[in-house]
């Protein structure tokens, strides 16, 4: 007899009755007549047992179940995430569910998902790991739960606590003069999911994620989603600096294996932001906003995690200072375009400038760009910043053309904000139109971050502005993680080779590869080389020597006011008009004048 339910009905049928003093409890009778739902699986997850209330919840016989695996009763979206679990507590390691209540979502055998809750166990049986489950119906109690009150204090997609009963929860421990550890979880990658895969897709894996990021934690520590794709960890109790960052490594490393969604598998990284508390704030509003600095620091190395240090928070307040003064610099006309030549190595004739931001600061003089480019790649002015440099350069472009100035190609620099905000294309249509400019007057130099992120939604408006022969640079290839397939995807017209590689090019024989290997890749692709940086003659020698035609660079010019531009443009026009005719008077000279000469 293989049934265990079976073997214990029949020894309860030996035993009617009430128990006594030395007799075996009637089991059975208990497990086949509760209302709550009882399984038991082995190691590898399939049904060993089940009672009389796990066929009216879900809608399966016995016979049904026992033998199959949990994947009858979980929803296809969720399998991955169970597996995980069960594979994880199968294989020894501890189970941090053990004796605490979740709520999932299970499915029915005619198709439908219904919320349950399920308090887990584990033990050692005669034949091996066993794990068991005592699984509640919550449909009606989530539906006599007050809605208010679910959407005051929980997140109504993950079911997790939000950023209110986080803070309540925070509040009563460093009231009582406890510890605790905040972490704010940001995920790397999450929105390219839903922007290729869509947001039903997005939803799932925050639903995934809600079930294994609070397993890898201890027991006590609260996961709350935040918002969009930031959650918070509080574990209480923790003091310790090292403590805090061994949970943020554990956390980092439960994003290790792939998202199992559907027919998909994704990965994703997370970065995250540590503070102590009282250590760090006092109050719930001050510990969380020093998570949040260190989760913007943390941000720029990438599934990496920083703990709070007191510098963070002057370095933001500076931030903060700058990105308010940007406000009324943009309204009061602080803000102004310098221009840099590209010069023709071979001839020193100017071929196109870099329209480069400046800003005109009242008190602290002229500011380049290092001073507040980040503050502002930031704030919500990038995106109104970004057009209006695309019009004030092609304004002093066709100023150039009307004063009867050669025709250069002018370089302006994107801001992520303005490639993300998806009208990219038309903007620069319209812009060209108005300053009656021809398309391959412009090129628009992207950088790394737009790079990485070259999905159909990026790409898409780069592909129709070269259609209609727009120029399209990559700025400082090859100093980052952007890969050369991407010069394949990506519709460039351009490589600029970064002024680190040509500043020790003389000094250096890995840079002299690098930029020989970079020239010779641009000659294979059919693209422009521009080096950047150019300083010295030597350089330029060495650099023509390679192949390099173009250079930009002190050598020739620092970025300059548009009327320095354009009398250093006029004159050099001036001066190889004078050689042009210059020669041409030798060529013409009679053998007579060229012997009295």
């Amino acid at each position: 007899m293989h049934d265990p339910v079976a073997r214990a009905r029949s020894r309860g049928n030996k035993r009617r009755g009430h128990s006594s003093a030395g007799r075996e409890p009637d089991v059975v009778g208990f497990a086949e007549n509760t209302e709550l739902a009882l399984m038991c699986i082995d190691a590898a997850g399939v049904i060993t047992y089940v009672n009389a209330a796990s066929e009216r919840m879900f809608g399966h016989e016995r016979a049904e179940m026992l033998g199959h695996t949990l994947d009858l009763i979980i929803p296809p979206r969720l399998r991955g995430a169970h597996h995980a679990g069960v594979a994880r507590v199968g294989e020894g390691a501890p189970s941090k569910l053990a004796g605490r209540s979740i709520e999932v979502m299970a499915l029915r055998a005619d198709g439908t998902e219904f919320p349950i809750e399920v308090s887990l166990s584990a033990w050692k049986g005669n034949t091996g790991t066993m794990m068991g489950a005592v699984v509640r119906d919550i449909s009606e109690r989530r539906q006599r739960d007050s809605r208010l009150h679910r959407l005051a204090h929980h997140d109504p997609l993950t079911g997790l606590p939000n950023r209110f009963q986080f803070n309540l929860r925070l509040e009563e421990i460093l009231s009582a003069g406890e510890q605790a550890a905040v972490l704010l979880i940001d995920l790397d990658g999450f929105k390219k999911v839903n922007d290729s895969l869509g947001h039903a897709t997005g939803d799932t894996l925050l639903q995934a994620l809600a079930v294994r990021l609070p397993a890898a934690l201890e027991a006590d520590a609260m996961f709350a989603r935040f918002g969009g794709d930031e959650f918070a960890v509080l574990m209480p109790g923790i003091g310790d600096p090292l403590k805090a960052s061994a949970a943020a490594r554990t956390v980092l490393g439960a994003f290790g294996p792939a998202f199992s969604i559907g027919d998909h598998l994704l990965k994703l990284g997370a970065s995250i932001g540590v503070a102590i508390g009282p250590m760090h704030g006092d109050d719930p509003e001050e510990l969380v906003a020093s998570a949040d600095l260190a989760l913007y620091q943390a941000k720029h190395g990438g599934n990496s995690f920083r703990l709070f240090e007191a510098s963070m928070r002057s370095a933001v307040a500076a931030r903060h200072a700058i990105r308010d003064e940007l406000l009324r610099a943009v309204s009061d006309g602080e803000l102004v375009l310098h221009y840099q030549p590209q010069v023709n190595m071979e001839s020193g004739s100017i071929l196109g400038a870099e329209a480069l931001l400046r800003w005109n600061h009242p008190t602290r003089g002229l500011l380049l760009p290092g001073k507040f480019l980040e503050a502002l790649e930031s704030h919500s002015l990038a995106l109104q910043v970004g057009c209006w440099i695309i019009d004030e350069a092609c304004k002093q472009a066709s100023a150039w053309r009307a004063l009867g100035l050669p025709a250069l190609r002018m370089s302006v620099n994107l801001f992520a904000a303005q490639v993300n905000a998806g009208n990219l294309a038309e903007v620069v249509e319209e812009t060209l139109k108005r300053y009656s400019l021809p398309p391959e007057a412009l090129e628009l130099e992207v950088t790394e971050t737009v790079m990485l992120h070259n999905d159909d939604h990026v790409l898409r408006p780069f592909e129709r502005l070269r259609e209609r022969r727009v120029r399209i640079a990559f700025d400082d290839f090859g100093t980052g993680h952007a890969s050369l397939s991407m010069l394949k995807r990506f519709p460039l017209t351009t490589i600029k080779i970064d002024r680190g590689f040509v500043r020790d090019l003389l000094a250096d024989r890995y840079d002299a590869a690098i930029v020989q290997a970079l020239l010779g890749l641009a000659r294979a692709m059919g693209l422009d080389a521009v080096a950047e940086g150019v300083e010295t003659k030597e350089q330029e020698a060495v650099l023509l020597a390679l192949g390099c035609k173009i250079g930009q660079g002190y050598l020739y010019a620092r970025a300059l006011p548009a009327e320095e531009f354009t009398r250093l443009f006029g004159r050099l026009r001036t001066e190889e008009t004078a050689a042009v005719s210059d020669v041409k008077a030798k060529l013409s000279e009679t053998p007579s004048q060229k012997s009295r000469r």
